[in-house]
């Protein structure tokens, strides 16, 4: 891409996954955005980020008017978005029995995952189609869980597949737009949500295992490789995972 139009937004970057991404695209030249529900994690990821060109958004990604708000934020500050990192995700539930989990919680789960990333890629999609030079880049983060669940992740694994129609749907309107559409699928990147799965999680046979887990900082180079093609190439799906972990194979 130009780098006079290099401009991200990270969704979920106060931690984890969105944190790292958000660093390395710094590193790599962007402007970024800094979206989450809680300013203070934003500007801690904000003083870890090796650039002074960066914006911290405190985003309910469940909200219409916190994400039209975010998006008008960074128009403000630039003038345009190239990219949207769709991460802000939420685990709510997970090791609960499908017969126990609470609609509430279903909900929860649904608004984050799924509603949360359908608005912010709508109003990334506007703010893309509208601007000049026009497109840009819309990667969301699926999971592991868009191709197999893990036992009682019934919710999160629900809007783990729905990603991918996103995803899907996106390309194919965005066509006309030059804008561009992937997913990225994540395995086991260590993280604080992963930290449970070195101790040991519940696997399809009922047992506990641990398993191993890879440096989420590869999850973000990946990421930064996706983000910075032309927009005449797009890596559509990309599974990034821990290599010996449980997914390939009957094990």
């Amino acid at each position: 891409m130009s780098t006079e139009s290099r401009i991200a937004v990270v969704t979920g970057a106060g931690s984890g996954i969105g944190r790292g991404v958000a660093r390395a695209l710094a590193e790599a030249g962007w402007s970024v955005a800094l979206a989450g529900r809680r300013r203070e994690p934003l500007e801690e990821t904000a003083a870890s980020v090796p650039s002074s060109d960066v914006l911290c958004v405190p985003t309910d990604v469940t909200s219409p008017e916190a994400v039209t708000a975010l998006f008008d934020a960074v128009r403000d500050r630039w003038g345009r978005v190239d990219l949207l990192f769709n991460n802000a995700g939420t685990f709510a539930g997970g090791g609960t029995p499908v017969e126990d989990l609470a609609h509430e919680t279903w909900r929860s789960v649904v608004d984050v995952n799924l509603t949360g990333s359908f608005l912010c890629a709508q109003a990334a999609f506007r703010t893309m189609k509208e601007q000049s030079p026009q497109g840009g880049r819309i990667i969301n983060n699926g999971s592991i869980s868009a191709h197999v669940p893990r036992p009682h992740s019934i919710a999160y694994t629900a809007t783990k597949h729905a990603m991918t129609g996103l995803t899907k749907s996106l390309s194919l309107d965005g066509r006309p737009y030059r804008i561009a559409c992937g997913q990225i699928d994540i395995g086991n990147a260590a993280t604080e949500m992963t930290a449970r799965m070195q101790s040991g999680i519940l696997q399809a046979n009922g047992q506990l295992a641990a398993e191993p887990v890879m440096d989420a900082a590869d999850v973000a180079a990946t990421v930064v490789h996706m983000a910075g093609l032309p927009l005449e190439a797009n890596v559509q799906f990309a599974t990034v995972m821990a290599t010996a972990m449980p997914y390939i194979g009957r094990g």
